[in-house]
């Protein structure tokens, strides 16, 4: 193994900055327990000086949401010719947009829910689809944002302007049909769909508490579920990751109909550069297939130096 100086790029300011902090710092452990050197870089408006400084062999991108998922920081490491790990511009910029994922992945033939662009003002006029149905912001992950509307829930009918929620905080929101069912999701490595795992919130649903919260989620893998629904989440995953163009290592995340069969699967997103830390679901399913979480950082390491070497 070359060793290699790497930059671990962490942190900035998305609402997701604590969990990059937690995914670059465990990622620069993990760097630096196989021998690499590690610059530690917690993004300010000045990476681009920080960056040159440190002038790396490599730069491990564990930043999550904007600008470190959108492609801006992509852009900015395309301009400076640093190599870097997980997805390039053009596969983030589409990657975090969920509307232009759709554009691109369902005439590929990859099932995605239904739904359309609403102002955010209008929600509170009348519903833009039939309840039950969901609410989220276009460009934000880790359910960052997301409200679920049904007519039981506590926003209104319609949903009052006082009713906290995604409405308040974007001028724009994807409306989308709610997917009754069960949380599944799919990570990719490489060229390699590492397994299916079910996620079972202890209450209410699979949002950004239950996912970073230690004991508020079980993680089920492999998936109990039928063998043609986990072959389907695999082979969707592995399809998305190639289509969208993603590199290093992808997530999928899918609802599923269980009372539909493989017709009810439906893909949510695709995360370019999903989390790092303890309770993320990546380094669970790699250890499940018997990579450790150093092994599993190397990979992507030598992926992306693989691809800077390619013509």
């Amino acid at each position: 193994m070359t060793t290699l100086h790497i930059a671990v790029l962490m942190g900035g300011w998305s609402a997701e900055r604590e969990v990059s902090l937690s995914s670059g710092n465990g990622v620069a452990d993990a760097l630096e327990s196989l021998g690499h050197r590690v610059t530690r870089i917690d993004m300010g408006r000045d990476v681009a000086a920080k960056l040159a400084a440190a002038a790396p062999d490599l730069v491990f991108n564990a930043l999550h949401g904007t600008p470190g998922e959108d492609g801006s920081v992509q852009g900015l490491m395309d301009l400076m010719g640093l190599r870097y790990t997980h997805s390039g511009l053009a596969t983030s910029v589409i990657a975090i947009d969920k509307v232009l994922t759709k554009q691109v992945l369902v005439p590929a033939g990859v099932p995605m829910p239904g739904g359309r662009i609403v102002k955010s003002a209008d929600v509170h006029d009348a519903d833009p689809l039939p309840r039950p149905y969901v609410l989220k912001p276009v460009n934000e992950g880790s359910s960052v944002g997301v409200a679920i509307v049904t007519d039981a829930g506590n926003y209104g009918n319609p949903i009052a302007r006082d009713a906290r929620g995604p409405w308040q905080e974007f001028d724009e929101l994807l409306a989308e049909p709610y997917v009754r069912g069960r949380e599944l999701t799919t990570a990719v490595l490489g060229d390699r769909a590492l397994g299916v795992t079910e996620l079972r919130p202890k209450s209410g649903w699979y949002d950004y508490d239950a996912k970073y919260t230690d004991g508020m989620t079980d993680h089920i893998f492999p998936a109990d579920i039928p063998d043609d629904v986990t072959q389907a989440c695999m082979a969707l995953a592995l399809q998305a990751h190639r289509v969208l163009g993603c590199k290093g290592t992808s997530r999928s995340d899918f609802r599923w109909d269980d009372e539909r069969g493989v017709d009810g699967l439906f893909l949510l997103e695709v995360n370019t550069q999903p989390g790092m830390t303890p309770l993320s679901l990546v380094p669970e399913q790699a250890r499940h297939t018997g990579m450790s979480y150093p092994e599993l950082v190397q990979a992507i390491v030598d992926e992306a130096m693989a691809e800077a070497g390619r013509p």
